[in-house]
């Protein structure tokens, strides 16, 4: 798998496909590339170039716990210089969940380096805010304050990836722990801010700003809530919304099985919608 030194930070990235117009999809969470793997690969087989990749603090890429930025802006920033590096811009920006944060700061950020936006599930409200706040940054800041680095190492999160990286166990230890609560208090502090926006990080000045094209597909959980993406294409100039799940579900998370049930249907409303904004795969 090759690795690009992006912002001083070694990122894991893969490209699927050799011809059509670029896309950079990612997955929700702080999942791997893999999480997106399989629909990327329909992308590629329908005329696409797809470009994976692990953010930081996510798969195979390095381990980088700090930064001024929000976490979602700095992977923007990343997925930014990576693309510049392969020669992929402008590109078809896209992902699931978090991926969405990515896609949509990406857009804000740098708006002539984007050509579409193609996103689902997308994140918002008080509550989930709340809960992925405490889930990303608040139990690692409980973890060091109750028992240091030692305790940060023991989180579900770290645990997995010292079983692929066990080398990162040495380099979390290293952190003064005081440093680190400070690294996630100003992570948490900044998502926090996106707690009364219809999508985490944000506003409804910037979204009006974004005048790409962009196609959304509703979630259907409490974290995914429909009337957030809607109000996400009220705001957006140049959006169009598919529902592939009209009902409710009381859930935090829907499985994400149930989405790859949808996976042709959102395929194929993908694919229309990119060809009909002058995007239009490559021939077989």
């Amino acid at each position: 798998m090759p690795v690009a030194v992006v912002r001083g930070a070694k990122i894991n990235y893969e490209i699927l496909g050799a011809q059509g117009p670029w896309m950079a999809l990612s997955p929700g969470g702080r999942a791997a590339m893999k999480g997106v793997r399989a629909f990327a690969e329909k992308m590629a087989d329908a005329g696409y170039r797809v470009v994976l990749h692990d953010r930081r603090n996510c798969g195979d890429s390095d381990l980088v716990l700090e930064g001024e930025d929000s976490e979602y802006e700095i992977w923007a920033d990343d997925l930014h210089e990576l693309l510049r590096q392969l020669g992929a811009l402008p590109t078809i920006v896209g992902g699931n969940s978090s991926g969405c944060r990515l896609s949509v700061l990406f857009a804000i950020r740098h708006p002539q380096s984007v050509s579409a936006l193609i996103l689902w599930r997308l994140t918002g409200g008080l509550a989930a805010t709340k809960r992925l706040a405490e889930k990303y940054y608040g139990d690692f800041i409980t973890a060091a304050r109750n028992g240091g680095m030692a305790a940060v190492c023991e989180n579900e999160f770290f645990v997995e990836r010292f079983k692929r990286r066990p080398f990162e166990r040495e380099q979390v230890m290293a952190i003064a722990p005081q440093r680190f609560i400070a690294a996630m208090n100003n992570w948490r502090d900044k998502f926090l801010r996106g707690a009364d926006q219809p999508i985490i990080g944000a506003n409804p000045e910037e979204l009006a700003r974004i005048t790409t094209p962009v196609c959304i597909i509703p979630g259907n959980d409490k974290s995914h809530k429909r009337e957030n993406a809607l109000e996400v294409q009220r705001l957006l100039p140049q959006a169009e919304l598919y529902e592939l799940m009209s009902d409710e579900t009381d859930l935090d998370v829907l499985p994400i099985a149930e989405w790859y049930k949808m996976e042709a249907e959102q395929l194929h409303i993908f694919i229309d919608f990119l060809a009909r904004s002058g995007l239009r795969p490559a021939a077989p």
